[in-house]
């Protein structure tokens, strides 16, 4: 018997055969989706404990079940989102309080990718939701068209078309983003004069 057909009986040693097969390819999309370990690692724990809930609407044939726990994942991760963006609404709204530092803060600082992963997240940001999901699945976790449209129960051609503008849109903000400020030239090895300071202007 397929895992798929175990999976979809409630079979428990299917369920962590598919853990130990698919958490860390969830946690990864999870992540990507995030920006934020703690709410990736939120997201492994949703997504299985709602493919167990959902095992009934598996179809036991097919292929890999990364497809169906990656569309799950992803409707997790937005349902997260959406959640703390209301709590972020509540926060803004509360007295403010003295600002405590937070030395995760600053270990969070000490990482490398951080700033790469926000200008990513930032240009992701400029996607729709519907197009954010199929730029994740079939960008950064690497599903073709049709594994995309199973995970989202979409057509082929909708995921073709919501990547295609997705691919487009990232292109435009990439140009955007390499076209000098307008007025601002500066001439390579010379930053001098733009880092003068006010005595030297008054001379």
């Amino acid at each position: 018997m397929s895992i798929r057909a175990r999976v979809r009986d409630g079979d428990p040693a299917a369920f962590e055969e598919l853990f130990d097969e698919c958490a860390r390819s969830v946690y990864n999309h999870a992540f990507r989706l995030t920006g934020d370990w703690t709410a990736a690692e939120d997201v492994v724990s949703l997504t299985f404990l709602e493919a167990w809930r959902l095992r009934g609407r598996l179809d036991a044939d097919g292929g890999s079940v990364r497809p169906w726990l990656l569309g799950i994942a992803t409707n997790v991760a937005r349902n997260l989102r959406r959640a703390a963006r209301r709590y972020d609404d509540v926060l803004v709204r509360l007295p403010r309080s003295e600002v405590v530092p937070d030395f995760a803060d600053e270990l969070i600082g000490r990482i490398d990718d951080v700033e790469r992963l926000v200008a990513i997240q930032e240009a992701y940001g400029v996607l729709r939701c519907q197009e954010q999901d199929v730029f994740a699945l079939c960008v950064w976790s690497g599903l073709d068209y049709a594994e995309a449209a199973e995970a989202l129960g979409i057509p082929v051609g909708t995921v073709r078309s919501r990547l295609s503008r997705a691919r487009k849109k990232l292109e435009k903000l990439a140009e955007r983003r390499r076209e000098p400020p307008p007025g601002r030239r500066q001439v390579d090895g010379d930053r001098g004069p733009a880092v003068r300071s006010a005595k030297e202007d008054d001379r």
